[in-house]
């Protein structure tokens, strides 16, 4: 059994048990739902369910383990011949989830 769900902009495909990382919007022991779900497969016998965007009525939910942080990441911009140089760093907060059901 698997989704595909719709989550900040970024198509992710799901299992039940799956550990990944989210966008930020909660805290330790909340719980997410994951509503826009694109496509459900149940069983093996049976062809994938596909939304028009979405499936109506199916729901992933996914538990917060922790919030951690990205990779760093160097946003440089440079003229040559200018002396024109800036450099900022960013990290992305993240969310870990683990995926407990899918209903639909």
């Amino acid at each position: 059994m698997y989704a595909i769900v719709e989550d900040s902009g970024t198509q992710i495909i799901v299992r039940q048990g799956d550990v990944l990382d989210i966008d930020l919007r909660g805290e330790h022991g909340d719980t997410v739902v994951f509503d826009r779900v694109l496509a459900l497969k149940t069983d093996a016998d049976k062809p994938a369910q596909l939304g028009t965007p979405y499936i109506d009525g199916a729901k992933v939910s996914a538990e917060v383990m922790t919030q951690l942080k990205g990779e760093k990441i160097d946003v440089i911009k440079f003229k040559r011949r200018k002396g024109y140089k800036r450099k900022q760093g960013h990290r992305q907060s993240y969310l870990r989830v683990k995926i407990n059901e899918i209903t639909g």
